[in-house]
């Protein structure tokens, strides 16, 4: 394995997976700066309340937030910061028709390093109903079940 292969997941946003069903992922770069870069390396971030938003021809995530360098001086970056998301044209095109879309949101699922990269994973969302919520707490109630019993099994 190479070394650009590597992932290093920085954080996963657990709510997301429970609130919203999934239609399409799409993997992106991100525009940093380089005191955020240091922060994401301390694992100082938060992705449960961000969002994706257009602006004209690109795609921007929102309420990302990224804490201040401790190490940085007075040019360290803003935390809830405006951050451009690197995609293709095609890929910003079915992004945008799904922000326009009635129902559907844009989230971001993950973020994580890819060798030097810090990549984020986004996806074209619907809400989930009340009984599906409830559906996805009976499953990982039934997984952590069965995985207790083989362990006690073994």
């Amino acid at each position: 394995m190479e070394k650009k292969d590597i992932e290093k997941t920085i954080i996963y946003n657990k709510k997301a997976n429970f609130e919203y069903i999934f239609l399409d992922k799409f993997e992106s770069g991100i525009q940093l700066k380089g005191t955020e870069v240091k922060s994401l390396r301390e694992g100082k971030c938060s992705i449960g309340e961000a969002y994706i938003i257009e602006q004209g021809n690109e795609i921007f995530i929102k309420n990302m937030n990224i804490s201040h360098f401790k190490h940085g001086n007075i040019n360290n970056h803003d935390p809830l910061r405006l951050r451009k998301l690197l995609l293709h044209k095609k890929e910003i095109e079915k992004i945008k028709r799904a922000i326009k879309e009635k129902g559907t949101t844009v989230v971001p699922i993950r973020l994580y390093f890819k060798g030097s990269l810090v990549k984020v994973e986004i996806a074209i969302a619907k809400g989930k109903k009340l009984y599906d919520k409830r559906e996805t707490i009976k499953e990982r109630e039934t997984k952590k079940h069965i995985a207790r019993e083989m362990k006690t099994y073994k």
